[in-house]
Protein backbone atom coordinates (compact mmCIF):
# COMPACT_ATOMS: atom_id res chain seq x y z
CA UNK A 1 0.00 0.00 0.00
CA UNK A 2 1.37 3.75 -0.29
CA UNK A 3 -2.03 5.70 0.12
CA UNK A 4 -5.08 4.79 2.20
CA UNK A 5 -7.90 7.08 2.28
CA UNK A 6 -9.20 6.84 6.00
CA UNK A 7 -12.90 7.89 7.49
CA UNK A 8 -11.53 9.90 10.39
CA UNK A 9 -13.30 11.67 13.15
CA UNK A 10 -10.16 12.65 15.28
CA UNK A 11 -11.88 10.43 18.19
CA UNK A 12 -9.75 7.54 20.19
CA UNK A 13 -10.20 4.90 17.57
CA UNK A 14 -9.14 6.92 14.46
CA UNK A 15 -6.06 8.71 15.52
CA UNK A 16 -4.68 5.19 16.82
CA UNK A 17 -5.81 4.18 13.33
CA UNK A 18 -3.45 6.80 11.39
CA UNK A 19 -0.07 5.94 12.77
CA UNK A 20 -1.02 2.13 12.83
CA UNK A 21 -1.75 2.70 8.99
CA UNK A 22 1.69 4.20 8.95
CA UNK A 23 3.81 1.61 10.81
CA UNK A 24 2.12 -1.43 9.80
CA UNK A 25 1.31 -0.60 5.77
CA UNK A 26 4.52 2.13 5.86
CA UNK A 27 1.55 4.24 3.31
CA UNK A 28 0.91 7.40 3.22
CA UNK A 29 -2.24 8.33 5.01
CA UNK A 30 -5.52 10.64 3.77
CA UNK A 31 -8.15 12.10 6.01
CA UNK A 32 -11.50 12.32 5.64
CA UNK A 33 -14.14 13.90 7.97
CA UNK A 34 -17.34 14.17 6.97
CA UNK A 35 -19.82 16.97 8.54
CA UNK A 36 -23.30 14.98 8.44
CA UNK A 37 -24.53 17.09 11.72
CA UNK A 38 -23.08 15.65 14.55
CA UNK A 39 -23.45 18.96 16.58
CA UNK A 40 -19.28 18.66 17.02
CA UNK A 41 -17.03 20.80 15.48
CA UNK A 42 -15.00 18.73 12.76
CA UNK A 43 -11.92 21.58 12.29
CA UNK A 44 -10.07 20.21 15.31
CA UNK A 45 -9.77 16.80 13.36
CA UNK A 46 -7.53 18.74 10.96
CA UNK A 47 -5.42 19.92 13.82
CA UNK A 48 -5.20 16.43 15.10
CA UNK A 49 -4.77 14.91 11.53
CA UNK A 50 -1.71 17.69 10.71
CA UNK A 51 -0.20 16.77 13.78
CA UNK A 52 0.15 12.83 13.22
CA UNK A 53 1.94 13.82 9.88
CA UNK A 54 -0.97 13.60 7.61
CA UNK A 55 -0.77 16.08 4.86
CA UNK A 56 -4.04 15.12 2.72
CA UNK A 57 -6.56 16.56 4.78
CA UNK A 58 -10.77 16.39 3.87
CA UNK A 59 -12.55 18.21 5.66
CA UNK A 60 -16.79 18.55 3.93
CA UNK A 61 -19.67 19.82 5.01
CA UNK A 62 -22.56 17.28 3.31
CA UNK A 63 -25.22 18.15 5.91
CA UNK A 64 -27.45 18.89 3.26
CA UNK A 65 -26.48 16.57 0.68
CA UNK A 66 -26.82 13.48 3.85
CA UNK A 67 -30.48 15.32 4.46
CA UNK A 68 -31.67 15.46 0.88
CA UNK A 69 -30.55 12.44 -0.70
CA UNK A 70 -30.52 9.92 2.24
CA UNK A 71 -32.43 10.77 5.22
CA UNK A 72 -35.42 12.22 3.15
CA UNK A 73 -36.36 9.45 0.80
CA UNK A 74 -35.71 6.79 3.26
CA UNK A 75 -38.66 8.59 5.20
CA UNK A 76 -40.89 8.69 2.39
CA UNK A 77 -40.45 5.02 2.99
CA UNK A 78 -41.42 5.50 7.07
CA UNK A 79 -38.63 3.33 7.19
CA UNK A 80 -38.23 1.99 10.81
CA UNK A 81 -36.18 -1.51 11.95
CA UNK A 82 -37.57 -3.97 14.19
CA UNK A 83 -40.42 -1.49 14.72
CA UNK A 84 -38.43 0.42 16.94
CA UNK A 85 -35.18 1.72 15.20
CA UNK A 86 -34.90 4.92 12.67
CA UNK A 87 -31.82 3.86 11.32
CA UNK A 88 -29.46 6.81 12.17
CA UNK A 89 -26.31 5.12 11.98
CA UNK A 90 -26.71 2.61 9.30
CA UNK A 91 -28.34 5.71 6.91
CA UNK A 92 -24.80 7.73 7.35
CA UNK A 93 -23.05 5.04 6.34
CA UNK A 94 -23.69 5.07 2.28
CA UNK A 95 -22.67 8.69 1.90
CA UNK A 96 -18.85 8.50 3.89
CA UNK A 97 -18.42 5.18 2.17
CA UNK A 98 -19.74 7.26 -1.49
CA UNK A 99 -17.09 9.97 -0.39
CA UNK A 100 -14.02 7.65 0.48
CA UNK A 101 -14.10 5.78 -2.99
CA UNK A 102 -14.92 9.05 -4.94
CA UNK A 103 -11.52 10.60 -2.78
CA UNK A 104 -9.25 7.55 -3.34
CA UNK A 105 -10.04 7.88 -7.00
CA UNK A 106 -9.48 11.36 -6.59
CA UNK A 107 -6.07 11.28 -4.88
CA UNK A 108 -4.79 7.82 -6.52
CA UNK A 109 -5.08 5.65 -3.29
CA UNK A 110 -4.57 1.88 -3.11
CA UNK A 111 -7.25 1.56 -0.30
CA UNK A 112 -9.59 2.90 1.77
CA UNK A 113 -10.25 2.34 5.71
CA UNK A 114 -12.48 2.47 8.43
CA UNK A 115 -12.48 2.41 12.09
CA UNK A 116 -15.62 -0.13 12.57
CA UNK A 117 -15.05 -3.38 14.79
CA UNK A 118 -15.02 -6.48 13.54
CA UNK A 119 -18.26 -6.80 15.96
CA UNK A 120 -20.45 -4.88 14.69
CA UNK A 121 -22.51 -3.70 11.27
CA UNK A 122 -20.66 -0.96 10.21
CA UNK A 123 -17.77 -2.92 8.58
CA UNK A 124 -20.61 -4.97 6.68
CA UNK A 125 -22.21 -1.23 5.81
CA UNK A 126 -19.28 0.84 4.90
CA UNK A 127 -17.48 -2.29 2.89
CA UNK A 128 -20.87 -3.63 0.73
CA UNK A 129 -21.64 0.14 0.01
CA UNK A 130 -17.84 0.73 -1.40
CA UNK A 131 -17.81 -2.08 -3.08
CA UNK A 132 -20.93 -1.46 -4.86
CA UNK A 133 -19.33 1.66 -6.18
CA UNK A 134 -16.09 0.62 -7.00
CA UNK A 135 -15.88 -3.22 -7.40
CA UNK A 136 -11.80 -3.33 -6.88
CA UNK A 137 -11.74 -0.83 -3.74
CA UNK A 138 -9.19 -2.67 -1.28
CA UNK A 139 -10.37 -2.26 2.44
CA UNK A 140 -8.10 -1.59 5.39
CA UNK A 141 -10.17 -2.43 8.67
CA UNK A 142 -7.52 -2.35 11.59
CA UNK A 143 -10.11 -4.09 13.91
CA UNK A 144 -9.81 -6.90 12.22
CA UNK A 145 -6.23 -6.92 12.00
CA UNK A 146 -4.48 -5.66 15.32
CA UNK A 147 -4.25 -7.09 18.54
CA UNK A 148 -5.66 -4.23 20.70
CA UNK A 149 -8.71 -5.72 21.68
CA UNK A 150 -10.58 -3.36 23.88
CA UNK A 151 -10.85 0.64 24.77
CA UNK A 152 -8.20 0.42 27.74
CA UNK A 153 -5.25 -1.22 25.22
CA UNK A 154 -6.47 1.76 22.62
CA UNK A 155 -5.89 3.80 25.72
CA UNK A 156 -2.52 2.49 26.28
CA UNK A 157 -1.33 2.49 22.88
CA UNK A 158 -2.08 6.43 22.35
CA UNK A 159 0.18 7.03 25.81
CA UNK A 160 2.92 4.89 24.34
CA UNK A 161 3.01 6.67 21.06
CA UNK A 162 2.19 10.21 22.10
CA UNK A 163 -1.15 10.60 20.31
CA UNK A 164 -3.26 13.68 22.00
CA UNK A 165 -6.68 12.02 23.16
CA UNK A 166 -9.58 14.62 24.61
CA UNK A 167 -10.62 12.36 27.13
CA UNK A 168 -7.02 11.46 28.09
CA UNK A 169 -6.12 15.14 28.26
CA UNK A 170 -9.05 15.63 30.99
CA UNK A 171 -8.12 12.48 33.04
CA UNK A 172 -10.99 10.18 31.91
CA UNK A 173 -12.29 7.93 29.54
CA UNK A 174 -15.45 7.93 27.31
CA UNK A 175 -17.56 5.43 29.24
CA UNK A 176 -19.92 4.87 25.32
CA UNK A 177 -19.00 4.21 22.34
CA UNK A 178 -21.04 7.12 20.30
CA UNK A 179 -22.21 7.97 17.03
CA UNK A 180 -23.77 11.40 15.93
CA UNK A 181 -25.26 13.01 12.98
CA UNK A 182 -28.31 15.06 11.83
CA UNK A 183 -30.83 11.80 12.53
CA UNK A 184 -29.40 10.73 15.95
CA UNK A 185 -26.94 9.84 18.35
CA UNK A 186 -26.12 6.39 19.73
CA UNK A 187 -24.96 5.09 23.14
CA UNK A 188 -23.23 1.51 23.04
CA UNK A 189 -21.07 -0.23 26.15
CA UNK A 190 -20.29 0.44 29.63
CA UNK A 191 -23.69 -0.32 31.85
CA UNK A 192 -25.50 -0.38 28.69
CA UNK A 193 -24.21 -4.36 28.16
CA UNK A 194 -26.27 -5.33 30.89
CA UNK A 195 -29.99 -5.13 29.23
CA UNK A 196 -31.51 -4.56 32.67
CA UNK A 197 -29.23 -1.48 33.43
CA UNK A 198 -31.13 2.12 33.28
CA UNK A 199 -29.47 4.16 31.52
CA UNK A 200 -27.98 7.09 33.44
CA UNK A 201 -29.34 10.26 33.43
CA UNK A 202 -26.26 12.19 32.37
CA UNK A 203 -26.08 10.37 29.26
CA UNK A 204 -28.25 11.75 27.01
CA UNK A 205 -27.23 14.89 25.21
CA UNK A 206 -29.95 15.99 22.73
CA UNK A 207 -33.42 15.73 25.33
CA UNK A 208 -33.93 16.50 28.62
CA UNK A 209 -36.12 14.36 30.31
CA UNK A 210 -39.70 13.73 29.82
CA UNK A 211 -40.45 14.72 32.99
CA UNK A 212 -38.15 17.49 33.16
CA UNK A 213 -39.32 19.21 29.92
CA UNK A 214 -42.38 22.07 29.40
CA UNK A 215 -45.62 21.83 31.25
CA UNK A 216 -47.04 23.68 27.97
CA UNK A 217 -47.23 21.70 24.61
CA UNK A 218 -45.68 23.30 21.43
CA UNK A 219 -48.12 23.28 18.74
CA UNK A 220 -46.01 22.55 15.22
CA UNK A 221 -46.94 22.93 11.56
CA UNK A 222 -45.18 20.79 9.03
CA UNK A 223 -45.92 21.39 5.56
CA UNK A 224 -44.89 18.73 2.65
CA UNK A 225 -44.42 18.67 -0.83
CA UNK A 226 -43.97 15.10 -2.46
CA UNK A 227 -43.63 13.33 0.76
CA UNK A 228 -40.79 15.72 2.06
CA UNK A 229 -41.25 18.28 4.52
CA UNK A 230 -40.97 21.83 2.94
CA UNK A 231 -41.52 24.56 5.69
CA UNK A 232 -42.05 24.61 9.67
CA UNK A 233 -45.07 26.82 10.70
CA UNK A 234 -44.97 28.16 7.03
CA UNK A 235 -41.35 28.95 6.74
CA UNK A 236 -39.29 27.89 4.03
CA UNK A 237 -36.50 25.19 5.17
CA UNK A 238 -33.90 22.83 3.35
CA UNK A 239 -33.91 19.50 4.72
CA UNK A 240 -30.79 19.93 6.51
CA UNK A 241 -32.25 22.93 8.73
CA UNK A 242 -35.83 21.04 8.81
CA UNK A 243 -33.76 18.40 10.90
CA UNK A 244 -31.94 20.67 13.11
CA UNK A 245 -34.59 22.69 14.01
CA UNK A 246 -37.15 19.53 14.80
CA UNK A 247 -33.51 18.11 16.64
CA UNK A 248 -33.87 21.38 18.89
CA UNK A 249 -37.32 21.57 19.42
CA UNK A 250 -38.52 18.10 19.99
CA UNK A 251 -35.13 17.51 22.16
CA UNK A 252 -36.81 20.48 24.34
CA UNK A 253 -39.78 18.34 25.03
CA UNK A 254 -38.23 14.72 25.92
CA UNK A 255 -39.18 13.49 22.19
CA UNK A 256 -37.20 10.78 20.82
CA UNK A 257 -35.55 8.80 23.23
CA UNK A 258 -35.31 5.12 22.90
CA UNK A 259 -33.79 1.97 24.30
CA UNK A 260 -33.21 -1.16 22.36
CA UNK A 261 -31.92 -4.48 22.10
CA UNK A 262 -31.45 -5.03 17.85
CA UNK A 263 -30.60 -8.35 15.96
CA UNK A 264 -27.49 -7.03 14.48
CA UNK A 265 -26.41 -8.61 10.99
CA UNK A 266 -23.49 -10.36 12.18
CA UNK A 267 -25.90 -12.06 14.25
CA UNK A 268 -25.34 -11.51 17.67
CA UNK A 269 -27.90 -9.12 19.35
CA UNK A 270 -26.96 -5.48 20.36
CA UNK A 271 -28.08 -3.56 23.42
CA UNK A 272 -27.84 0.55 22.55
CA UNK A 273 -29.58 3.74 23.32
CA UNK A 274 -30.65 6.42 20.72
CA UNK A 275 -32.02 10.24 20.58
CA UNK A 276 -33.87 10.95 17.47
CA UNK A 277 -36.20 13.43 18.01
CA UNK A 278 -36.42 15.09 14.54
CA UNK A 279 -36.78 11.20 12.91
CA UNK A 280 -39.18 10.57 15.59
CA UNK A 281 -41.24 13.46 14.53
CA UNK A 282 -40.43 13.10 10.82
CA UNK A 283 -42.04 9.24 11.18
CA UNK A 284 -45.03 9.89 12.65
CA UNK A 285 -46.03 13.29 10.78
CA UNK A 286 -45.44 11.73 7.28
CA UNK A 287 -47.70 8.57 8.18
CA UNK A 288 -50.33 11.27 9.50
CA UNK A 289 -49.93 13.18 5.98
CA UNK A 290 -49.76 9.58 4.00
CA UNK A 291 -53.21 8.72 5.93
CA UNK A 292 -54.97 11.63 3.93
CA UNK A 293 -53.42 11.36 0.63
CA UNK A 294 -52.74 7.62 -0.38
CA UNK A 295 -54.92 4.88 -1.65
CA UNK A 296 -55.63 2.46 0.86
CA UNK A 297 -53.96 -0.19 -1.27
CA UNK A 298 -51.16 1.87 -1.89
CA UNK A 299 -50.64 2.69 1.68
CA UNK A 300 -50.97 -1.28 2.97
CA UNK A 301 -48.67 -2.29 0.45
CA UNK A 302 -46.26 0.39 1.44
CA UNK A 303 -46.39 -1.05 5.04
CA UNK A 304 -45.70 -4.57 3.50
CA UNK A 305 -42.47 -3.54 1.59
CA UNK A 306 -40.97 -1.29 4.41
CA UNK A 307 -39.79 -3.70 6.88
CA UNK A 308 -37.86 -5.35 3.48
CA UNK A 309 -36.62 -1.90 3.13
CA UNK A 310 -35.59 -1.10 6.26
CA UNK A 311 -33.54 -4.88 6.64
CA UNK A 312 -31.98 -3.28 3.49
CA UNK A 313 -30.41 0.16 5.00
CA UNK A 314 -29.65 -1.75 7.99
CA UNK A 315 -27.38 -4.26 6.56
CA UNK A 316 -25.50 -2.14 3.98
CA UNK A 317 -27.07 -2.44 1.07
CA UNK A 318 -28.13 1.04 0.05
CA UNK A 319 -26.51 1.06 -3.53
CA UNK A 320 -28.25 -2.17 -4.55
CA UNK A 321 -30.13 -2.84 -7.50
CA UNK A 322 -33.13 -3.92 -5.07
CA UNK A 323 -32.98 -1.01 -2.78
CA UNK A 324 -32.94 1.26 -5.51
CA UNK A 325 -36.14 -0.62 -7.50
CA UNK A 326 -37.79 0.09 -3.89
CA UNK A 327 -37.47 3.47 -3.57
CA UNK A 328 -38.24 4.04 -6.97
CA UNK A 329 -42.01 2.45 -6.31
CA UNK A 330 -41.83 4.49 -3.18
CA UNK A 331 -40.88 7.74 -5.01
CA UNK A 332 -44.06 7.01 -7.03
CA UNK A 333 -46.37 6.89 -4.26
CA UNK A 334 -45.14 10.38 -2.94
CA UNK A 335 -47.01 12.76 -5.85
CA UNK A 336 -49.91 13.31 -4.07
CA UNK A 337 -48.34 13.75 -0.32
CA UNK A 338 -48.85 17.06 -0.48
CA UNK A 339 -49.96 19.07 2.48
CA UNK A 340 -49.92 20.22 6.20
CA UNK A 341 -49.85 18.69 9.25
CA UNK A 342 -50.84 20.26 12.98
CA UNK A 343 -48.85 18.44 15.67
CA UNK A 344 -47.78 19.39 19.29
CA UNK A 345 -45.03 18.36 21.66
CA UNK A 346 -45.46 17.45 24.97
CA UNK A 347 -43.31 15.38 27.85
CA UNK A 348 -41.88 12.87 25.05
CA UNK A 349 -45.07 12.60 22.87
CA UNK A 350 -45.67 13.61 19.48
CA UNK A 351 -49.41 14.10 19.07
CA UNK A 352 -51.20 14.47 15.44
CA UNK A 353 -54.00 17.42 15.96
CA UNK A 354 -54.40 17.77 12.44
CA UNK A 355 -53.86 17.41 8.82
CA UNK A 356 -54.94 19.09 6.03
CA UNK A 357 -54.43 18.32 1.96
CA UNK A 358 -55.61 19.23 -1.42
CA UNK A 359 -54.67 15.96 -2.49
CA UNK A 360 -57.08 15.17 0.33
CA UNK A 361 -58.90 11.49 -0.56
CA UNK A 362 -61.23 11.98 3.09
CA UNK A 363 -64.55 12.76 1.71
CA UNK A 364 -66.50 14.64 4.56
CA UNK A 365 -70.14 13.83 2.74
CA UNK A 366 -69.47 9.64 2.89
CA UNK A 367 -68.00 9.48 5.64
CA UNK A 368 -70.08 11.67 7.88
CA UNK A 369 -72.69 10.26 10.77
CA UNK A 370 -75.10 12.75 9.77
CA UNK A 371 -77.34 12.53 6.76
CA UNK A 372 -75.46 12.11 3.77
CA UNK A 373 -77.80 13.28 1.14
CA UNK A 374 -77.75 9.86 -0.75
CA UNK A 375 -73.82 10.02 -1.16
CA UNK A 376 -73.56 6.43 0.22
CA UNK A 377 -76.00 3.69 -0.04
CA UNK A 378 -75.71 1.55 3.23
CA UNK A 379 -77.50 -1.10 1.85
CA UNK A 380 -74.98 -1.96 -0.66
CA UNK A 381 -73.18 -3.12 2.53
CA UNK A 382 -74.96 -6.07 2.36
CA UNK A 383 -74.23 -7.90 -0.78
CA UNK A 384 -70.24 -7.09 0.34
CA UNK A 385 -70.75 -8.64 3.44
CA UNK A 386 -72.30 -11.77 1.39
CA UNK A 387 -69.65 -11.79 -0.60
CA UNK A 388 -66.87 -12.02 1.61
CA UNK A 389 -68.41 -14.09 4.07
CA UNK A 390 -69.39 -17.19 1.59
CA UNK A 391 -65.87 -19.12 1.99
CA UNK A 392 -66.74 -18.75 6.34
CA UNK A 393 -70.36 -19.84 5.87
CA UNK A 394 -69.12 -22.58 3.52
CA UNK A 395 -66.17 -23.79 5.98
CA UNK A 396 -69.01 -23.09 8.42
CA UNK A 397 -71.04 -25.72 7.32
CA UNK A 398 -68.81 -28.66 6.92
Amino acid sequence: MKKVVLAYSGGLDTSIIVKWLQDTYKCEVVTFTADIGQGEEVEPARAKAIAAGVSEIYIEDLREEFARDFVFPMFRANAIYEGEYLLGTSIARPLISKRLVEIAGEVGADAISHGATGKGNDQVRFELNAYALNADIQVIAPWREWDLSSRESLMNYAQQHGIEIDYQKQGKKSPYSMDANLLHISYEGDILEDPWAEPEADMWRWTVSPEDAPDKAEYVELSYKNGDITAINGEQMSPATVMEWLNKHAGSHGIGRDDIVENRFVGMKSRGCYETPAGTVMLKAHRAMESLTLDREAAHLKDELMPKYAKMIYNGFWFAPEREMLQAAIDQTQASVNGTVRLKFYKGNVIIVGRKSANSLFNEKIATFEDDKGAYDQKDAAGFIKLNALRLRLKALK
